[in-house]
């Protein structure tokens, strides 16, 4: 069993306004985001499933034709192959969690 304290990996910034911390398995990714108000997540698809858990703030989710503000203990299901975007509407803490690994992140 590994044991994480993500206080100590470093943080990449993939889209202009959202920081990532990575942590990888061998068959998922998890990403804790912190995102600045504001930052748009261009529309985008790809082949995993996705998690997105509001750990703080409110985010503007649209994924396929539906949209929604989700705020903090929300979670919201993103299937995989599905165009999905977003913006932060406040300051946000995130989680998402990738099935499969997302290799693009490692």
């Amino acid at each position: 069993m590994d044991f994480i304290d993500t206080t100590t990996l470093d943080s990449r910034e993939v889209v202009p306004g959202y920081h990532g911390v990575f942590i990888h398995t061998a068959n998922m990714t998890i990403v804790h985001w912190r995102i600045e108000a504001g930052a748009e997540l261009p529309e985008h698809s790809h082949p995993h499933e996705q998690i997105v858990n509001v750990i703080e703030g409110e985010f503007e989710l649209a994924i396929d034709e539906d949209r929604k503000r989700v705020g903090s203990g929300g979670v919201a299901v993103n299937p995989s192959h599905v165009k999905h975007a977003g913006r932060a509407l406040t300051d946000c803490r995130i989680i998402d969690v990738f099935y499969p690994m997302r290799e693009d992140y490692a």
